[in-house]
Parts: C-alpha cells; structure tokens; sequence
C-alpha cells in the first residue's frame, strides 16, 4: 500500500501472518504459499505441532511476535476469542471466516456485537468471509483455490459474495486482479472502509464491486466522491431488486438492500457504473482497465460479414454509440480499393474479397482508421477448430488481427476486437492483441455495454464541471412509535406555498358559507372535504369539481356531506366540519406527481412522475436524492415519457418547465427544512399550464412523524 498511515495497509500487505484452526487454517496455509508469500506463517492450533510445514502454536499469546494480519478459520463462539486475544495483542486486522453471525437473526446479531466488541478498533473482514488475496504483493488470506496471476497493476474486486469473488477470480476474459476481497458481513469494515484503502494504492486504476447493500452510505458517498476525483472507476453489481433477492441477502451477509431506484440515483450522482451481470462487469473493468481514457462514444467497425455490421447498427443504437460515417477523402479511399459492389459506409462490410490479404486488409484497416471517429472495432470470431489438416486457413484469421493491429499501430486509434460470443476470443488471441495494444471484447451486448459504459464515465468526468453534491443520509432511528401526524390539504398548501408552490385561489368554510365563498372565489370551483379523516377524497365521495354557480355549490356541499356520512367509521358518523372552496384550473398541458417519499437509509427523496390517474397507469417517475440542483431536476424531468407532453405534443402548447423545476425545488427545500420529522409529501396533481403561465399543486398532502 502507498499511505502507512492507512489503517488497513498491515492487513492489505502483511509481514506476517497468523492462520488460526485446522482444516480451513491448512488450505489457507497452501493458498498462502502458492501465491509466493514471503512473510512470516504463524500457524496456531492447540493440538497441533505442525501444520503445512510450519511450527504451530498453541494460542495467539504464544505467537514469536504480532501477526500484521491473521486469518481465523475456527468456529463462531470461539472466534470472538481469538479476535479478543488478536486485538489485545496490537495486531494489524484479521479475517473471520465464521458464519453464523447476524445473517441468522436475533442470535446471530447478539453474537456479532460481541465480535465487534472483542475487535476493539482492529480491523475486521467478516465474518463470514473468505478472506483477501492481494496479488500485487504475493499475499493470501484465503482458503479456497483461485485464478488469475500476480500483477504489478489493475482491477480490485471487493465482493460480498465469497464465492463470486472466487469464480470472477478464474474468469476467461483477461481480467487480472490486484485485490479480491470477500467481504462477508461487514461488521466492522464497510464498502467505503475498502475503496478507501484501495485508493491508497497506485497500482489500483478501477474498482469492481459486487454488493448487497450499504449499511454506511455516508462513508460510502464519501469514498465513492474521491474516486472520482482521483479517476479511479468504480464498476457496481449490486442485487436487491426483487423482494426475493432482497430477502435472500439479507439471509446471506445480514445486509440491507434498500431501494434500488435510490442506488441508482446514488450511483448515477457518484458517477459509479452500475451493470446487472457478471458478464458486463467484467467486460467494462477491462475496458476501463487497458483502454485508458476514451476520448467518446462515435466509433466505427470492421466486419467481413453483412450479419456482423447489421447487428453491430442494432446493438449501437442500444448502448448510446454513434457510427457516423467516414469523411469524404476516406470514403475515396475505401471505395478505390474495392469493386463497385461493395458498399462501403459505417459499420462497414469489407467482405471476403480482401480475406487472408494481409496487405490489402491493412490498407482498408489503415484507411478507416484514418478519420475522427473515437475508436474502432474489428468483428472477429477465432475458430475453435485447431488441427493441422487446418492450420493454415486458420492462420488467415490471424492475418486479419495483425493487419487491424498494424492499422491501430500507424494510426494511433484506440482499437477494440470484439467477438459475437465469448467463447471465440480464446486466450492466446487475446494475449497477442493485448501485447500490441488492442483490447479484446467478448461478446457483442456485453463488448459494446462495456465500451458505452466507459466512455461515458470518462465523459461524466469530463463535463462535470460543478463540484459534486454528495448526498444527505438520514441517521435517524427508521421507525417511531405513535400515530404519523397527517395536515389536511388546507394547511398543506399553505406551508408548501410559503416555499414558492402555487396553490388555487380559496378559501376553507362551513357548509352554510360555501356559496358565498365561491361567488368571492369566482367560478367555475371545486369543492372538497377538508379534514384528517379525508386523506383520499375521490374514494369517499368527497370532491366536487368544475361548479358553475352557488346553486351547485349548495347540492355538492350536501352530497358531500351524505357520502360522507355513510362511511363507516371507529367512533361514530363521520362528520364534515369545513368545506374547501377553490377556483377550478383548466388549461393544463400536463399532469405531474411531486412528492417526498422516507426511505430508511436515505431519509427524505425527491419523486417526480406522471401524476393525475396516469400514477395508476403507468410507471413512470424518478428518485432523487436530496440535496438536489436545478440541472438535476431538468434531466430528471425530461427523462419522463411524460415530458413529451411539456414539449408540446402534436401542436399543443409547451409546458412551463421552468416554473415545474421552481416548485420542484421548493418542495426540495421543504424537506430538506423538515428532514428529520417529514415522512411523506405529495402534490397530486401538479398542473402545468402552458409555458409562461406557471403550474399549480391541485391536491397536497404532508405526513409528519409523531412529536
């Protein structure tokens, strides 16, 4: 590690090291010494004299010295034993491979505490955990087998999986790693703790993580802001998306999933690339990884095939890559090469007629290099059949990586080979490309998603000019006791119009006065209950809408007042004690949701959605978390389908989009004044009138926690 001041260098890079138990200590042991460690192996069993070769010692107490790191592979009561004697020794951390701890509920979590109590401060990775492999210093806390070999710089994998981090280690993708860390439950080390750690060391350029949940996000938002700064990508798979996936996690590593849109607003903000495979996670560390920066996102390809370049068109359009064509002097060029029934444009088919001519696919290779576009792909599929009796028309498909690597050579573009299916880039094809400076792709959806997903981090790097706005997290207790405190709508609009949302023109009365509050309102009117006992009032009956005169008035101040009445209720006939009389808004180009929903790690987040019945109808809204600025509400807002209709649908008016980002952010600000007592908002619907008339909330609704 580069800081000696990290708190987790001695255990990252041991000097020496003690392995506690039997089985799991002696596999640890192997792994240890297979990776080439040179410090110091303590083992420690009670019984044993020897283990793996090595002298044993009978406790932590006997030890020659203080281990830097150790991995304790006993059972969960007697972990916390030996974590006690660990940590009152000065060791530098250690891994529990333990399970059995918070992941298995009321007793499990008892027994966790009282691990964290034994640690004391002293780094914990675990429980149950596999441990660390460190392959830039030649060091195994770990004891099952594992791939890859030791490298001098690369991709770190933090995991709370154990066994994904060991299956992704023998991966067939030319994706070394210099750190795996599993994890487990993450009693004391967190996500941040790790990134942090890892940022410390220059040799790690990206940062692949797959994870459960974020039980600190405000250690982690931290983290996640200095990798950016530092430009070290952090590449995220995190589960939880379902009910299911959520519950299985949370039996896994005891972790809490917390919302999946909100992670993505968190992502999205950090600028973590968040991918939803292993596969795609692979592909975009190595692209991030041997590529460098990408300059954008406008590439070209090379096919021999017409199926090739149709996908290719297809699959571009799908991940956000431009294929503009080549320049004029190119296209002179690549069509005085080939004979009149070759079209050439981008993607471009270069077909069979130039196959196994290394020279003539060089020139054409060379020539649509040549121009502006970003990078350049070679469609390329190696055939797995290897005999001799083949041998030499095998060796034509090598002619045509050298001719492409020939053309990145003298061009100078960042160049890519990537195959339909993963399988056909074997490793031999691979190395040779990496060692001349081109980067192998496998697989069409995944090559590509890698190549977009990079390129635009560097491009959120670049253009993100603004300082980034971690986020506020809630560190609050999630549940309260007593009965959440609902405003009517009446004093909902009133509070929410002292931060800039406009409200309808009304007046709150009694039945007897509604007429004439409507004549001084002015017609047409709405006229509604107002009360607690009327959260939802079209499903009690008590709304009334677009009122032309008092006689309507009168009749809908009693049909009201009998709907109502015929609710049932816990005490009794509900009663209607004071009417709401407000002008009717007509004109509205669209409907909008604004609200703030309580989340239990995030606290109060922005939502903003297609309102009126269209909630019901369709999906379509966004989370934001707070604070928010303008130009994230502006995205968020045309990121809407509904935001077809603020642009001016099919010769309707536009929409005033400005006044719905003003009260967007007023509604922001509210929660952020309100953050620790606001659980709900909602404005349903917000009116947006056409562009210069201002919107209008219709309908709101506060919800507070109990005082």
């Amino acid at each position: 590690m580069d800081s000696s001041s990290n708190k987790l260098a001695r255990l990252f890079s041991p000097r020496s090291i003690a392995f506690v138990g039997g089985t799991i200590a002696a596999m640890a042991i192997r792994r240890a010494v297979e990776m080439g460690y040179q410090g110091e192996i303590w083992p420690v069993h009670p019984s044993r004299e020897s283990m793996e070769g090595f002298t044993c010692y009978a406790s932590v107490e006997d030890l020659p010295g203080v281990p830097d790191a150790a991995h304790v592979g006993v059972n969960r009561e007697l972990t916390i034993d030996i974590v006690s004697s660990l940590s009152k020794s000065g060791a530098g951390g250690c891994v529990c491979y333990a399970a059995g701890f918070a992941e298995m509920g009321a007793d499990g979590r008892e027994l966790e505490k009282k691990l964290i109590e034994a640690a004391g401060g002293m780094p914990i990775i675990g429980p149950n955990s596999f441990g660390i492999l460190n392959f830039v210093d030649r060091c195994a806390l770990w004891p099952y087998l594992y791939g890859c070999e030791p490298v001098g710089h690369g991709v770190a994998l933090i995991s709370q999986s154990g066994n994904i981090a060991m299956n992704l280690t023998m991966n067939m993708r030319s994706v070394n790693f210099t750190h795996v860390i599993g994890t487990g439950n993450q009693s004391v080390l967190g996500p941040g703790d790790y990134i942090d750690a890892l940022l410390d060391d220059s040799r790690v350029r990206v940062i692949g993580m797959y994870i459960e949940g974020i039980d600190d996000v405000g250690h982690f938002c931290s983290a996640a802001a200095r990798a950016l700064e530092q430009g070290v990508p952090i590449v995220v798979l995190k589960v939880g998306k379902t009910s299911a996936s959520a519950q299985q996690s949370s039996t896994h590593s005891s972790s809490l999933t917390g919302s999946d849109a909100l992670h993505d607003a968190l992502f999205k903000r950090l600028g973590v690339i968040r991918v939803h495979s292993l596969n795609r996670m692979l592909e975009t560390l190595k692209v991030l990884d041997l590529a460098g920066p990408l300059k954008g996102s406008n590439v070209l390809s090379l096919s021999c095939s017409g199926g090739e370049a149709s996908i290719m068109a297809d699959h571009a359009a799908e991940y956000g890559l431009e294929m503009e064509p080549f320049s004029s002097a190119q296209m002179l060029d690549l069509k005085s090469q080939f004979e009149n029934y070759v079209t050439v444009s981008n993607p471009f088919d270069y077909n069979t007629s130039i196959w196994g001519d290394g020279a003539a696919q060089q020139r054409c290779f060379t020539a649509a290099m040549s121009g502006d576009h970003d990078a350049a792909f070679l469609i390329y599929d190696h055939p797995t059949v290897c005999t001799e009796a083949v041998a030499g028309e095998v060796e034509e498909w090598v002619v045509t990586l050298d001719a492409f690597i020939a053309a990145h050579k003298s061009t100078g573009m960042p160049a890519f080979v990537l195959s339909t299916i993963s399988e056909l880039l074997p490793k031999s094809m691979r190395d040779h490309l990496l060692s001349n400076g081109v980067v192998p792709l496998q697989g069409f959806e995944d090559g590509l998603s890698a190549y977009s997903m990079a390129a635009s981090y560097y491009t959120f790097r670049e253009n993100g000019a603004r300082e980034t706005i971690l986020p506020r997290v809630f560190a609050g207790s999630a549940a309260d006791d007593g009965q959440p405190v609902f405003l009517d709508e009446w004093e909902s609009k009133r509070r929410l119009g002292n931060y800039g949302v406009s409200t309808p023109l009304g007046e709150v009365t009694t039945a007897e006065d509604a007429a004439a509050a409507a004549d001084r309102v002015g017609y047409p009117v709405v006229v509604k209950a107002v009360g607690e006992a009327f959260l939802h009032k079209s499903d009690l009956g008590a709304v009334k809408l677009n009122l032309g005169n008092a006689e309507a008035v009168e009749l809908a101040v009693k049909e009201i007042a009998d709907s109502v009445g015929k609710q049932p209720a816990m005490d009794g006939q509900v009663v209607v004690e004071r009417f709401l009389i407000e002008r009717m808004v007509t004109g509205a180009v669209a409907e909008l949701i604004v609200g703030i929903k309580r989340d239990e790690q995030f606290g109060p987040t922005l939502v903003i959605g297609a309102g009126g019945i269209m909630v019901e109808l369709i999906s379509d809204s966004v989370s934001l978390l707070l604070p928010t600025d303008r130009a994230a509400v502006i995205e968020a807002i045309h990121s809407l389908v509904v935001s077809k209709l603020l642009a001016g649908f099919r010769g309707k008016p536009a929409g005033d989009i400005k006044a719905v980002v003003d009260a967007t952010l007023g509604i922001a600000a509210f929660a952020e004044d309100h953050w620790e007592t606001l659980q709900e908002l909602d404005i349903n619907p917000l009116m947006v009138l056409p562009d210069g008339q201002g919107v209008v909330a219709v309908d709101a609704l506060i919800c507070l926690k109990p005082q």
